[in-house]
């Protein structure tokens, strides 16, 4: 081997070395966010047998009952889960139940301030009507409930109004429902009679 042969190599050696370096310091880069990206889907807390009381100018509003609640932040959008279910309890000013809320899973998005009830959704109101949906979600920052999907309400004297969508505030009553239809009962003692 010549000289020139020697310094070619003694060049290139160094050289191919700081690539092969380079590269792998790009691989572990990559490894690095997509660890990251994989750390950030992890729950930042779990919470068993949540009990919440929510308030406004010192007066109780509602209380969030739930036996598991999981704290995430996915993309900088923190959320809490219910994958257990959760019951939220509504309160009037003189701490008379005024409606209540349960699903068998629920999610809450902290910076839209929005709760999805999904699963057997159930309500009820101070009135004596039931409300069942799969979905139900109740925008805090409005105090509004809507859905797009079907519902069914059973009035206090057993009419059924079914419909797709509906809405309501926060004492659940009364609710909008749209595309309804109802089964009512009449009482022919009380029609009136026609001569």
């Amino acid at each position: 081997m010549d000289n020139q042969a020697k310094k070619l190599i003694s060049l290139c050696l160094p050289a191919l070395f700081c690539m092969l370096l380079i590269s792998a310091c790009e691989n572990s880069l990559n490894d690095i966010k997509k660890i990251a990206s994989k750390e950030e889907d992890k729950p930042i807390s779990t919470s068993k047998g949540v009990d919440v009381i929510y308030s406004d100018s010192a007066k109780v509003k509602a209380r969030l009952l739930t036996p598991l609640m999981i704290e995430l932040n996915d993309q900088n959008k923190p959320y809490q889960e219910m994958p257990k279910g959760v019951k939220i309890i509504f309160y009037d000013d003189s701490l008379r139940e005024k409606g209540t809320i349960t699903s068998d899973y629920a999610i809450r998005l902290e910076k839209e301030n929005k709760i999805t009830f999904r699963k057997n959704v159930v309500a009820t109101n101070s009135q004596g009507e039931t409300f069942k949906s799969e979905e139900l979600v109740y925008d805090q920052t409005t105090k509004k409930l809507s859905t797009t999907k079907p519902v069914q309400i059973t009035m206090g004297n057993g009419d059924v109004m079914q419909g797709v969508g509906a809405t309501s505030n926060e004492s659940l009553f009364p609710w909008i429902i749209d595309k309804s239809t109802g089964v009512f009962h009449v009482d022919e003692k009380q029609a009136p009679v026609k001569q």
